[in-house]
């Protein structure tokens, strides 16, 4: 198989909460207004320890995105998707991004995300 480089960050970390293996910094959230099936999801500009899966189209609550699945290196669990394309032209700022599912990361102070009840009640929506 090989042997497994991982990227180590330096501040405020946001790590994958099943191998602590490194993924953002939290100076390159650009939002933490998303949201997906779990409850709370961030955008981020940059994430690193991470693999992609196929392309897919998905519909979310803001339209057709093109999106693939991205995989915590470390362990192999899933901890978001990015953003390849998006359909309507004012979703197109996302194009390039990551989100990061905050049921999945833990927080740079060590906190973990649990779902609520309330969260379960939402639907896989990439914005409120």
């Amino acid at each position: 198989m090989g042997r497994l480089f991982v990227l180590t960050l330096e501040g405020s970390i946001y790590k994958c909460k099943y191998c602590q293996a490194h993924l953002a910094l939290a100076d390159h959230i650009i939002s933490k207004s998303f949201h997906c099936s779990h409850g709370k999801a961030y955008l981020f500009d940059k994430v690193v320890n991470v693999t992609v899966g196929a392309k897919e189209d998905r519909m979310m609550m803001t339209g057709m995105h093109t999106v693939v699945d991205t995989f915590c290196v470390g362990c192999g669990s899933i901890v978001g998707w990015k953003y390849e394309a998006a359909h309507d032209k004012t979703q197109k700022y996302k194009e390039g991004k990551f989100i990061l599912e905050r049921f999945k990361v833990a927080g740079p102070d060590g906190s973990l995300y649990t779902v609520s009840h309330d969260d379960q009640l939402g639907s896989d929506a990439d914005e409120p």
